[in-house]
This record gives C-alpha cells, sequence and structure tokens, in this order.
C-alpha cells in the first residue's frame, strides 16, 4: 500500500483543476484534473517523459525536474519532500535499500512515566503503541500499550464519539500518515493496517486515494471525555529516530478550564 511515484503523480495531478494552473478548461473533458501533457508543458518536461514518470519507467529524475513537476502539480513544503523520498526509492536498487531492524525494545516508560500530569504514549514503527503513561489511558484506552491509535480512530466508536471534530482529526491523521511513512523500508505491520483500513472503512479509503500530505509536529485538539468533558488541549509529536518511534505528548494552557479538568482526571 506504500505509493510509487506514478501513483503519486497521477493522484495529484487528478485533484488539480486547469484553472488553478492557469490553463483554459476547454469543454470536452473527459476526467477531472490536469491532462498528462498539461502537467508536462507547466513542468516544462516532455509529454513521452512524463508519461514514462507516471509508468514507472523512468526511475531516476532529476531535482530540476522534480521541481517543476512540484510547481506544475502545486505541492507545499510537505508533500515536496515526500516527493523526492518516491523519486529517491524508486531510483535505488532494491539490494541497496536499507534493510532497519524493527524492535519495540528501548520503549520509554520510565520517561513517560515520569511525567504523572502530562498524557504521554510512543508508537513504534508499526503504529501500535510501545509505551504509555496512567494519564494517557485515563485519556483514551485507545493509547494503551498495544493499542493501535489509528486503527481505532477509523474503527472504533469509542473513539469516534471521544473527538467530536472526526472528520478534521481523521484527515489530520492520514495525510500525517503519509508524511510519516517510511517509504523506502515500511513496517510491514504498519502496511497491514492501512490494508485493513482501506477495506474496512470508506473513509479511510477516500482519504488514503487523495494523497495528501501533511506533517503536523504541533497542533490542537478538542476531546469530549465522558468523565471531565470537553477537553481544549495541545499536542506535541517527538521523533526518537534511533529507537525509530514517536512520542506523542498531550498538555492544556496553563490556568485553563481544560488543565483543571486534566488535573481532576488525573487525581480520579
Amino acid at each position: 500500500m506504500a505509493d510509487t511515484l506514478g501513483e503519486f503523480l497521477r493522484a495529484r495531478r487528478a485533484r488539480i483543476g486547469p484553472e488553478e494552473a492557469g490553463l483554459p478548461a476547454g469543454s470536452r473533458r473527459r476526467v477531472p484534473g490536469l491532462r498528462r501533457e498539461e502537467v508536462a508543458q507547466l513542468a516544462g518536461i516532455s509529454p513521452e517523459y512524463y508519461l514514462r514518470l507516471e509508468q514507472g519507467r523512468n526511475l531516476n529524475p532529476s531535482d530540476q525536474i522534480l521541481a517543476g513537476l512540484a510547481g506544475a502539480l502545486r505541492l507545499d513544503e510537505d508533500a515536496v519532500a515526500y516527493l523526492h523520498r518516491l523519486a529517491r526509492t524508486a531510483s535505488a536498487p532494491r539490494s541497496r535499500r536499507r534493510i532497519r531492524a524493527r524492535t519495540e525494545q528501548d520503549a520509554p516508560q520510565a520517561l513517560l512515566d515520569s511525567w504523572p500530569d502530562t498524557p504521554a504514549y510512543a508508537q513504534g514503527t508499526g503504529g501500535r503503541v510501545v509505551a504509555a503513561n496512567r494519564l494517557a489511558v485515563l485519556l483514551c484506552p485507545f493509547f494503551a500499550v498495544g493499542s493501535d491509535p489509528l486503527r481505532a480512530a477509523f474503527l472504533e466508536p469509542g473513539m469516534r464519539a471521544l473527538y467530536p471534530h472526526w472528520d478534521e482529526m481523521t484527515a489530520k491523521a492520514v495525510s500525517g500518515l503519509r508524511a510519516m511513512l517510511d517509504v523506502e523500508d515500511p513496517d510491514p505491520a504498519l502496511l497491514e493496517t492501512i490494508g485493513e483500513l482501506t477495506l474496512a472503512s470508506e473513509r479511510f479509503a477516500a482519504l488514503w486515494a487523495r494523497r495528501e500530505v501533511r506533517r503536523r509536529d504541533t497542533g490542537h485538539t478538542l476531546l469530549r471525555h465522558p468523565v471531565v468533558g470537553d477537553l481544549e488541549l495541545r499536542y506535541e509529536k517527538l521523533l526518537r529516530p534511533r529507537a525509530r518511534q514517536l512520542i506523542v505528548v498531550y498538555h492544556a494552557d496553563p490556568g485553563s478550564p481544560s488543565a483543571d479538568r486534566l488535573r481532576l482526571l488525573a487525581d480520579g
């Protein structure tokens, strides 16, 4: 379920209308978005070359060509970085790709436990939680060790009830997943989850097909907790590159009603 360069290009050009690209709309368009020839024109390459890129028959585009494609497809910074990762992966022989050991050792449980007033959990490359403190589990049972928050977001009614802005949350989750996905050496467990969700959730399948890429290391979210009520929280995502883990931390603004409710939850 990991993207190829050609799949990404096809999906993104289908989402750009000719007017958005500064081209005449015309009256005989059978499919949405730009035609291949139009993308090639905007990127400054030949239609034949662009066709080979979409078909996976040219696996080593230059940085200049990638820059042209990024401009033609109106890609933002995160999507441009993803485009370059796909191009590097396509051009690297399989025998030379890095095969990284996947381990759930070195889970930062002691560190998270030292933050009793701050909900925090850590995920491995497969998406499952490998460490979580008590307050994180009180905040959401799907943050417990062994759980998969991404899977729960789409398949568990309790998770949907927790997020009143569920549509926004799931859109962020999927675009963030694609931004973080290791396209060179994806974890088989994560690919299995993506495949399962594509079949089991129409919402996930539609979001995944959009190929949106947006890395969000910090932001705000609203949780409707069944015990303490609404919690307006900030989140931070901290990467542990060597351990290949992601720590997710939630906190409320000091002195806010949400801070008082979070403290009540911790003391309960």
